[in-house]
């Protein structure tokens, strides 16, 4: 898994990379199942390349510290994609996270467990 973080008014800080690398790496092991899918990847990108993009955005009408964060992930045959924003920003990695976990599961349900249920059913009516 190929993470790309890029920041904008933000200096990128080791601690804040490694929590990065750390939950939306973990998220490898839900998409252990994909590698041996021959899906297309749109865009002829890297399996598995995420991109994530931090940021703290400047609202003059709000005081305090506003960050948006944003990740894209490159399955084979979709792209899934979660953004948030708020005053923590380690808590909307976690969201992110979170979010794109759900988004995960309901696609390999999808693509993968739903046509070997099928096929299984299919097996015992015969």
């Amino acid at each position: 898994m190929n993470i790309i973080i890029k920041t904008k008014n933000i200096d990128p800080s080791p601690s804040m990379e490694s929590f990065i690398h750390k939950k939306i790496g973990g998220l490898k092991k839900f998409l252990k199942i994909f590698s041996d899918n021959h899906l297309p990847i749109p865009g002829e990108r890297d399996l598995f390349e995420t991109f994530v993009e931090v940021e703290k955005e400047t609202m003059h009408h709000r005081k305090g510290n506003i960050f948006k964060a944003e990740v894209k992930i490159y399955l084979p045959g979709r792209s899934l994609f979660a953004k948030a924003t708020g005053d923590d920003l380690m808590k909307l990695i976690n969201e992110i996270r979170d979010e794109l976990e759900r988004e995960i599961r309901k696609y390999r349900t999808k693509i993968i467990d739903k046509p070997r249920r099928e096929q299984m059913k299919k097996s015992r009516d015969l």
